[in-house]
């Protein structure tokens, strides 16, 4: 397939929430198979037709056979639908730093593929995480590869995902080099995760250069639901082990949580999603059925007040450092 090219991109518009893609293919944490197809394509459609305009893919994502798959999946429900907000659609994705790309060439070929399983140019492409834990001298060329997909009309806009501080300003110097800007930085953030955004102050410094920031995990694999308690029961596989070490050390914070949600008659998720809005980022919270869709969109049209905001930090910071951070987080 010829992916279209564009020759002066637009900016992006970026939505209040957006949708992210993990669980769509991802057979080993959140238990995909393909009879899930339909119910994911409702949750497109119903997200997408409520304003939730931006969803977030990787290349990496899927297990095994089906790696790939949540891109090859947004590709068939956008081609497929027609309804409100479609001329508002943001197709991002993610291109691992793998070993093996080491030359902007190698990315520009990432990022073909990607758009060859959307089935359109990407909207937003991403570096996955930062390399600079472990080599740091493949973040250059892994940009300037980015940057070539800009270039050749390959993608409308830039983001990076798992980068610090110190790495973000280098990025930013390297973009400004070649006239170009990063539109949007993601990272892991929660009322149980708050670094890098509060302890490296990272959102003091998008706000600085003009950079959307992206909470990924808004809702912390699930713990901020409000769906399990410490006695159980716990989710299958990696996830209960996960929860069965974090549920009883974050039930205050989860109290404080439960406690404004009934106060204001809705669900734990939607008061962590709408604290991360008031935060000033954007969530991604991840769905895999249309009732997760629905409670995830509930968390719009309204706002936590600066003394709710404020009980909510307090508990925050007893658990700020209890869930497992990525390992490619840079400072």
């Amino acid at each position: 397939m010829t992916v279209p090219t564009v020759a002066s991109p637009p900016s992006l518009t970026l939505p209040e929430m957006g949708c992210g893609t993990w669980a769509w293919g991802n057979q080993l944490l959140w238990g995909y198979d393909q009879s899930m197809d339909d119910a994911l394509r409702q949750v497109f459609n119903h997200c997408l037709s409520h304003g939730v305009t931006l969803f977030d893919s990787g290349d990496s994502y899927g297990t095994g056979r089906l790696n790939g798959r949540s891109e090859t999946l947004l590709g068939q429900f956008a081609h497929n639908y027609q309804g409100p907000h479609q001329e508002s659609l943001c197709l991002a994705t993610k291109l691992a730093a793998y070993p093996w790309r080491l030359t902007p060439s190698a990315v520009v070929k990432a990022g073909e593929a990607s758009a060859r399983r959307l089935q359109r140019p990407i909207d937003l492409v991403q570096m996955h995480w930062s390399t600079a834990n472990y080599l740091p001298w493949q973040e250059a060329p892994f940009l300037d590869g980015l940057m070539d997909l800009v270039e050749q009309g390959q993608t409308r806009a830039i983001g990076l995902s798992n980068f610090g501080p110190k790495r973000l300003k280098l990025a930013h110097q390297r973009f400004q080099e070649r006239g170009l800007t990063i539109a949007t930085l993601q990272v892991q953030y929660s009322l149980l995760s708050t670094y890098p955004v509060t302890e490296l102050g990272l959102k003091d410094l998008c706000d600085e250069l003009g950079i959307r920031l992206i909470a990924y995990s808004p809702l912390a694999l699930g713990l901020l639901t409000g769906k399990y308690a410490a006695q159980g029961p716990y989710p299958s596989g990696i996830r209960g082990l996960l929860f069965r070490q974090l549920l009883p050390k974050t039930q205050p914070l989860l109290d404080t949580v439960g406690a404004i949600a009934a106060h204001r008659q809705k669900t734990s998720a939607q008061v962590a999603l709408n604290w991360c809005i008031c935060k000033g980022t954007l969530p991604i919270p991840g769905a895999k059925t249309l009732a997760q869709a629905e409670q995830n969109i509930g968390a719009l049209g309204w706002r936590l007040d600066s003394g709710e905001v404020e009980d909510l930090d307090r508990a925050a910071k007893q658990g700020q450092r209890q869930m497992v951070q990525n390992i490619f987080q840079s400072r």
